[in-house]
């Protein structure tokens, strides 16, 4: 999985930062435009990482079975070039982390047996 800097955690410390922010990351988001065909934002983490296919074994089912409907809904709006009737679009509130907080804890995981398979023994004598 690809490692990248965040600035989040430096823009939420500043009130003055986070208030100029916010709304350009609504407008961004607005003009993804994924909402507007029913996405949620971790839909679009690409299933091509072995540490992606392993979070989505975790998904519970009913979780599972959503996402796919909704990238195949999209798929077939985007298709016919056409986007979905405004109350079928995801709502800022429904736009919750579902993936990214398995793929962080996957991360933690293999850190972690990262760190106990280089731990060297030294005997005292």
């Amino acid at each position: 999985m690809t490692r990248y800097m965040s600035l989040a955690p430096y823009v939420a410390k500043r009130p003055w930062l986070m208030s100029f922010m916010k709304p350009l990351s609504e407008w961004y988001i607005n003009a993804a435009g994924y909402r507007k065909l029913g996405l949620r934002a971790d839909d679009l983490i690409i299933e091509e990482n072995e540490d992606v296919i392993k979070a989505l074994k975790r998904l519970p089912p009913q979780e599972s079975y959503d996402r796919v409907f909704r990238i195949r809904r999209a798929f077939q709006a985007s298709a016919t070039h056409q986007l979905l009737p405004k109350e079928e679009w995801t709502k800022p509130e429904e736009d919750v982390p579902y993936l990214s907080p398995i793929l962080e804890a996957i991360k933690a995981e293999d850190d972690e047996k990262k760190a106990l398979d280089s731990v060297t023994i030294v005997r005292s004598h």
